[in-house]
């Protein structure tokens, strides 16, 4: 592989007005048939196999005008009347009136007309007494069921204005018609009245700019300025990772012609696309700039670069694709679909670094390094090797490696230890930021109306098999049965179909859509179904909302060991044949496990336990740990892969594991904590980011960049390697013959200053032979021959 790289990038060097023409052709071209042909994406929610699913296709057969409960843009205005005072009161009886015609002005609207709280809530109560009395049913009954679902709270403060918009589809509601439902309740809110709103219609509410991803991104400047002390080398790792981001989401976009594409999709390919573009840059960069301390000749150097660091790019780009497009075992389409376009965008990550990189090095030539802001005098030691912090830190760990492990280990343990708390649950308007008007409104409901009411689930009856005469009976019996679970605050039949084989049992907990006790409901309503659908003869299915978000939870966690053993497994044989060692590839997912297990018990402690008061306490979104799972172990590996494969360089070279370690950490950990500090600012900036779920993701992200690159990679790794000694390289012999060389080391390059001795980078820094300072891209005049 390497001698195919090798000959890769010097072409490219060498024929870079070709390779820059065919970037911008392909650019250019799936960026014109994304603009032309491209479809709306769409937020179709369809999770095969889950029994809210099935219960939703069975209230779809009995109620074919039903909507798909993800379609529906509602919206819920709370109003609320001082302490002390009702909606009722003229005062503000009038002002309601005022706000429920202004609402029925919006664009979007149904035709049906709105009314005010009061009204309504009278007129519900007087349709159910109507229907009681002409059924013979029990009038105290019929007012129960209107009390529990009236729009008006008990106390007449507290009322809810519900419709839904006028669209197919949450997506087709316009940022107009937000902003105009924003300014009547701005409005209305100034004439003494609380106003609120929330629902899935009022899901634009949230503004997240670019602040935070232009904050991360200026961190990741400043750092690759440091890193290689020039303008022009900095930028180009951020310039080739935006272009492989750009051409990834365009590609997303195009692919839309052709299927069907969840709004959500693009998220995780930029998120990690923008992580790794910069990564695979900077590997490859850096190794260019090493190289040409040993040679004048910068076509050689570059093909040395690509063959070299361009094999670990290759190996740890397939560990993250791997780690992404696993997330097909979740079997959760919206998850799929993103992990796909995800592993997509990290591919063409690679072929930029493989190909556009050398080419912009070939158009750039000695200026590449040019625009110099910083000159680096490394330190020697007394074997004329060069002294950086790289260095003193391996050696530090080689004087006590056990006590380096232990601490480690049982460091990252303690702080996994909250992990044995962890609820998931879907985000809702309850967990919202505490500043949104969708939190204000939820909290007004469930002070007035119970928490449940934001947490309706939905019973379909199917009583097709049932004489006719029975049915109204067993849908009153299922009715019945489902209230009398423990958490229901009321259970009741809100509607039939034409036929009067099927009914809608409208389920309102006495808990919150993210508390336990609702999950618990949800379970104890699915166990009974058997004897009450034997007592009535039906068939019943629990769907809403809430159900499906809970059974998505569910199958997230069910998911999650299946996935985990998918992606370590391939990846230790993805790294077995890059290492040709079993230890190392032990070692390394191992390691990776320690990192995230205390990642999600800091991320639990901080955010679900409300540790620090940074965020008050809530559950962590479901899809949470699958996304920090993936996105963190292809960030590790691309460490764990370009560290050891610099100490594997030097010990096929002749070094033995210590000196080889040492060696590795010399070369290359100034630039994997670069990329570390890098990744680590990029996803902290989303802490700055006023919503709980994007908090979250960030810190840990963050906090896991922190633990795998600098407490596993660069110090558990280096102490069990120094541990194992010559057996951290073992393989068995007929294991050996059947692995193909791959050969990420460069072996078979042909590198006349690598003898035996260090293969070590920044000699040049101190004269080398004129690659760099000679030419005038670093400090010539402070260099000294060696």
């Amino acid at each position: 592989m390497a001698t195919v790289l090798y000959r890769l990038g010097k072409t490219a060097f060498r024929r870079w007005p070709l390779f820059l023409t065919g970037w911008i052709i392909a650019v250019l071209a799936v960026g014109a048939f994304a603009t032309t042909m491209s479809k709306p994406m769409t937020d179709a929610f369809s999770i095969p196999g889950i029994p809210s699913e099935k219960a939703a296709d069975l209230q779809a057969e009995l109620f074919p005008d039903a909507v798909d409960a993800f379609d529906q843009a509602t919206v819920k205005v709370v109003v609320a009347a001082p302490e002390g005072s009702t909606l009722s009161d003229p005062e503000y009886a009038e002002q309601v009136q005022a706000l429920v015609a202004d609402l029925g002005k919006l664009p979007q609207m149904p035709d049906a007309p709105l009314a005010g709280p009061v009204e309504a809530a009278q007129a519900q109560e007087d349709a159910l007494v109507k229907a009681a009395k002409e059924a013979g049913s029990p009038v105290a009954d019929a007012r129960a069921n209107a009390a529990a679902l009236s729009p008006l709270s008990e106390d007449g403060r507290v009322g809810i204005i519900t419709w839904d918009f006028d669209v197919d589809a949450v997506t087709d509601v316009k940022p107009a018609t937000i902003d105009a439902l924003m300014d009547v309740m701005d409005e209305a809110d100034d004439d003494g009245l609380t106003v609120e709103a929330n629902g899935s219609g009022t899901t634009g509410f949230p503004e997240i700019g670019g602040t935070s991803e232009l904050i991360g991104i200026a961190v990741a400047l400043l750092v690759l300025i440091l890193t290689f002390g020039s303008l022009v080398a900095a930028g180009l790792p951020i310039l080739t990772a935006l272009i492989g981001v750009g051409l990834g989401i365009m590609g997303v976009t195009a692919m839309t012609a052709f299927t069907d594409i969840g709004s959500t999709t693009p998220m995780l390919a930029t998120m990690i696309g923008l992580a790794v573009g910069i990564d695979y840059a900077l590997f490859i960069l850096a190794r260019y700039r090493s190289e040409l301390h040993h040679t004048d000749d910068r076509e050689e150097a570059v093909g040395i670069a690509v063959g070299t660091a361009g094999s670990a790019v290759v190996f740890a780009g397939l560990t993250v694709i791997i780690a992404l497009a696993a997330l097909l075992v979740v079997r959760i389409p919206f998850l799929a679909s993103m992990g796909l376009a995800a592993a997509a965008t990290v591919l063409i990550s690679v072929l930029v670094a493989l190909t556009l990189l050398p080419a912009l090095l070939g158009m750039t030539k000695a200026k590449a390094f040019g625009g110099r802001v910083r000159h680096y005098r490394p330190k020697r030691d007394e074997d004329g090797l060069i002294l950086n912090n790289g260095v003193r830190w391996a050696r530090l760990i080689a004087r006590a490696p056990i006590a380096v492990v232990v601490l480690v280990v049982v460091g990252l343990g303690v702080l996994a230890v909250p992990l044995s708390n962890l609820h998931l649950a879907f985000p809702s308007d309850s967990t919202a930021s505490t500043d949104s008007t969708q939190r204000q409104a939820s909290d007004l409901v469930a002070d007035a109306f119970g928490p449940g009411r934001d947490a309706p689930m939905i019973m379909v009856v199917d009583a097709r098999d049932v004489p006719e005469a029975d049915r109204p009976a067993a849908f009153g019996e299922v009715a019945g049965w489902a209230a009398g679970l423990d958490d229901v605050q009321n259970a009741q039949v809100v509607g039939m179909n034409k036929q009067g084989t099927g009914a809608s049992v409208l389920i309102t907990p006495e808990s919150g859509p993210e508390d336990t006790a609702t999950e618990d409901l949800l379970t104890a309503l699915r166990d009974g179904q058997g004897d009450i659908e034997e007592q009535t003869g039906t068939t019943t299915g629990v769907t809403g909302l809430t159900a499906i978000t809970t059974d998505v939870s569910e199958r997230l966690s069910d998911a999650l060991p299946v996935y985990l053993a998918v992606v370590v497994g391939l990846a230790f044989l993805l790294l077995t044949l890059v290492f040709r060692s079993l230890l190392v590839p032990l070692t390394a997912t191992l390691g990776f496990l320690l990192s995230v297990l205390a990642t999600l018990g800091v991320t639990v402690a901080v955010f679900q336990d409300g540790m620090f008061g940074i965020v008050e306490g809530q559950p962590i979104v479901s899809f949470m740990p699958i996304f920090l799972i993936g996105l963190v172990f292809g960030l590790a590996m691309d460490y764990q892969v370009f560290l050891v494969t610099r100490m594997r360089e030097a010990h096929v070279h002749g070094m033995s594991t210590h000196d080889a370690v040492v060696d590795g950490f010399r070369n290359s950990a100034r630039v994997v904590a670069a990329a570390g500090v890098i990744m680590i600012s990029v996803f902290a900036a989303f802490i700055l980011i006023d919503e709980p779920i994007i908090k979250s993701m960030g810190f840990a992200l963050a906090v896991a960049v922190l633990f795998d690159a600098f407490i596993v990679r660069m110090t558990l790794i280096p102490a069990l390697m120094y541990l194992l000694h010559e057996k951290a390289w073992w393989l068995p012999a007929w294991l050996d013959r059947l692995l193909p060389n791959v050969d990420v080391e460069g072996e078979q390059l042909v590198r006349p200053h690598l003898n035996g001795g260090s293969t070590e980078d920044e000699v040049g820094e101190l004269g080398g032979r004129g690659g760099l300072g000679g030419r005038g891209g670093l400090d010539s005049e402070s260099t000294t021959r060696v």
